[in-house]
């Protein structure tokens, strides 16, 4: 192998590093490796289970896919409604018990966690999990920490080799990004970050205003727009 695509890099982490290559990995991911020699299916989530990656266990068959309805297409597998799942998105979603669906019997893949299938069976395991510390930072310090963090974080993301575009929905998170990368961008002498925003019909005629949301979000969008006209397109 001597290509550079995340693809080729990763078989190649596994192959040097087997289960323990998510231990290695930066970013957001969800990916199968089969393993020929071992017999054995090896899949893996990123730490924060941002991409997603569901599974089921079917008469012996391991059935997986990164979305419900590609798992769905199997003909052994019925969409039957679990209880449990769908009473948890109606009360407190869209907050849910990780590992569920809404579907009896389907799963996904915890996030920070690996799972192999084998003649065995499918077992799972923990690689990752958020610490809680008690913070006593003084205030410079925080807004240091967390201007490095932001900085790195988005820096790191914008590595790719595809084209790049960011949904930008005017919310402070999005524009906080959408900043952060145009200046990368202009200070590194890459292209405009392309942003995209979405908008339905009448929105703003049903628009209220509150103290929660003073403005609907073409305010902020256009904001952000004129603000980095030079810099996105």
């Amino acid at each position: 192998m001597n290509g550079h695509c995340d693809t080729e890099i990763l078989l190649k982490s596994y192959i040097h590093y087997g289960y323990e290559v998510v231990k290695h990995l930066n970013g957001i991911f969800s990916f199968a490796i089969w393993d020929s020699t071992k017999k054995e299916l090896y899949i893996a989530r990123d730490h924060f289970g941002i991409k997603p990656l569901f599974y089921t266990y079917k008469n012996e068959n391991f059935i997986f896919g990164s979305e419900l309805k590609s798992i769905l297409e199997h003909p052994e597998i019925k969409p039957i409604i679990d209880e449990t799942s769908i009473s948890e998105l109606f009360g407190i979603g869209p907050a849910h018990t990780p590992g569920l669906t809404v579907f009896k019997d389907i799963y996904e893949l915890k996030p920070g966690y690996f799972g192999v299938f084998d003649r065995y069976g499918f077992k799972m395991e923990q690689y990752w999990k958020l610490k809680s510390k008690e913070h006593k930072d003084d205030f410079n310090t925080t807004c240091e920490k967390i201007k490095y963090l932001l900085d790195d974080s988005i820096q790191r993301q914008l590595v790719s080799d595809v084209p790049l575009g960011l949904m930008l929905s005017g919310g402070l998170d999005s524009s906080i990004i959408t900043a952060y990368a145009s200046n990368y961008s202009k200070n590194n002498g890459l292209p405009p970050v392309k942003t995209f925003s979405v908008d339905y019909v009448d929105n703003d005629k049903n628009f209220k205003k509150s103290d929660f949301q003073p403005n609907s979000d073409n305010y902020y969008i256009d904001l952000m727009v004129k603000t980095f006209r030079n810099r996105t397109s």
